[in-house]
């Protein structure tokens, strides 16, 4: 059953979950500037909606940030099936849970739970990509995943804009969150143990997958051994792991900042309706999804070609973050919805032509033991950056000028490309310190 292609059926299911993932966190920021701010704050303008929601954001980032520290344990701990039907279950829960919010402090509650188990996904998704797939195919399944987080931003636009055209936006938070429990039923029947020991693999394609995991093999006899999995301290002592951390924390609030204030960004500056918005607001997310794919195509070609895993990560993160560069310095000055429009196509376009191979770095680094705990302690400080740019946002764009964001946006991109260059050092599987130096 499935034989020869089952891997790439797990990482779709991934990207269907990081799909969901999307829809579950956009619903509240396109309904919040013309539904729910207006019926629960009437008595506050634009500015002050825009203060609240970033309130609400923060909560919801820290909580996410917390959440990936966790969650790479978890998913270490209690593996990669159970680990996705605890996140998502209880993200799905937390996303109906809105439907009941009155207010500032119950809207971040029910954020701050949806924030910490939405945050699973991604070391998830990171550890279900070191395991099932071999070092030459991990950058194309990485952007396989990610373009799901690319398309929810084109999915939940148009559906959340056009179901608040019909439905009450309580009623919508219900109907989303019940999908993610829909996901569970087959992700529970296919992925039902890893490559190693499932079923449903040929001969073939578990040798392909489990041979192609050179950093599985830490003595070199060829036989993978779990690779090289450090404690914690040990993990934290290292200048890669820091390069990863770094890399993470930089380039990461560059997509939190457009996911959370696109919508409102459109209604304030270009003067948007709600089916203005479901008829273009999407778009920004159509370059994401081209991004995820070109630089995991990119990636593996580039592999195939005989280039190294270490020349292959750094130029294509490299390409990808000087492709926002000079599209973030444009939005400054963008007078028109369509400049603005193509512009957030480039950025998130070279966004995840770069993030896709930021993420599989840890894979690069360490065995499959370590791989989630790395993931999840880069995940939580790339959101702790994050957290304080949302928080920033309000302030900086007060009286809807957006130049200072956009500045700060190319400033971590080119830190990104420092801390790839010079902390992460040659990429490639490391050892411990003392089989090194033998």
């Amino acid at each position: 059953m499935m034989k020869g292609r089952l891997r790439w059926v797990v990482v779709s299911l991934v990207a269907l979950a990081t799909i969901i993932n999307y829809i579950d966190r956009q619903t509240i920021n396109v309904l919040w500037p013309q539904h729910i701010a207006p019926e629960l704050f009437p008595d506050l303008g634009a500015d002050g909606h825009k203060q609240i929601l970033g309130v609400i954001s923060v909560a919801f980032i820290f909580s996410y940030a917390f959440g990936q520290a966790i969650f790479g344990k978890i998913f270490d701990w209690i593996g990669t099936r159970l680990g996705f039907v605890l996140s998502i279950g209880v993200w799905s829960l937390a996303t109906a849970a809105h439907a009941f919010a009155q207010g500032v402090l119950s809207f971040s509650i029910f954020r701050s739970i949806l924030g910490v188990a939405e945050a699973g996904n991604w070391p998830g998704a990171t550890k279900a990509n070191a395991e099932w797939f071999p070092i030459k195919e991990r950058a194309l399944a990485q952007g396989i995943f990610n373009s799901g987080a690319a398309i929810g931003g084109i999915i939940s636009i148009p559906l959340i804009s056009y179901l608040a055209i019909f439905l009450d936006w309580k009623l919508i938070f219900i109907l989303v969150g019940v999908v993610g429990l829909v996901w569970l039923i087959p992700w529970w029947i296919i992925v039902k143990a890893p490559p190693k020991y499932h079923s449903w693999l040929s001969d073939e394609e578990r040798d392909y997958i489990l041979s192609g995991q050179a950093n599985e093999d830490l003595n070199e006899d060829g036989s993978p051994d779990g690779g090289y999995n450090p404690p914690t301290g040990e993990l934290l002592s290292r200048k890669e792991s820091w390069g990863v951390i770094i890399a993470s924390a930089a380039i990461d609030p560059i997509w939190w900042l457009f996911i959370i204030w696109i919508p409102t960004y459109l209604f304030e500056v270009h003067g948007f309706n709600i089916k203005e918005l479901a008829a273009s607001g999407w778009l920004p997310f159509v370059g994401a999804m081209f991004g995820a794919w070109f630089g995991g195509l990119l990636a593996q070609n580039r592999l195939r070609a005989g280039w190294s895993v270490d020349r292959t990560r750094k130029v294509t993160i490299t390409l990808g973050c000087l492709i926002m560069l000079p599209a973030l310095l444009a939005m400054a000055v963008a007078a028109t919805p369509a400049l603005a429009l193509a512009l957030m196509f480039i950025i998130l376009f070279g966004f995840q032509t770069a993030i896709g191979n930021v993420q599989t770095l840890p894979s690069d680094f360490y065995g499959g033991k370590t791989v989630g705990t790395l993931s999840g302690f880069a995940g939580m400080a790339a959101k702790l950056t994050a957290a304080g740019l949302t928080y920033l946002v309000p302030w900086l764009t007060t009286g809807a000028n957006y130049t200072p964001v956009f500045i700060v946006g190319a400033a971590l991109a080119l830190t990104a490309i420092f801390s790839v260059w010079v902390l992460c050092g040659h990429i490639r599987p490391l050892k411990p310190r003392t089989a090194a130096s033998a």
